[in-house]
């Protein structure tokens, strides 16, 4: 196992329960896949940098998980058709 900090932006437009709903199937993946999570972060709905799929805001949130460095490979893949999401980022803490 390994340590991973996850930053999922999803759509700003999405109502309370249905930003609860992805995230908590986010959590289920990682879950499924064996993993922990130990820390989650809201950070609220900010102003993106550039626009991305039309949006000029996301929803932010920082996950702090662990999980097999072979299990990031398909986390990847389930975020990455995942509709809510807007943008991604898997990186490992040292």
């Amino acid at each position: 196992m390994r340590t991973y900090e996850l930053v999922l932006i999803f759509h700003p437009e999405l109502d309370e329960n249905a930003l609860n709903e992805a995230l908590e199937k986010v959590k289920g993946w990682i879950t499924a896949g064996g993993g922990n999570i130990t820390k989650v972060d809201a950070w609220g709905k900010k102003r993106l940098a550039y626009i991305i799929r039309k949006q000029r805001e996301g929803q932010y949130f920082l996950l702090t998980i662990e999980i097999a460095p072979a299990f990031t490979a398909e986390l990847d893949r389930n975020l990455r058709f995942h509709e809510p999401v807007i943008r991604y980022l898997i990186t490992a803490v040292e």
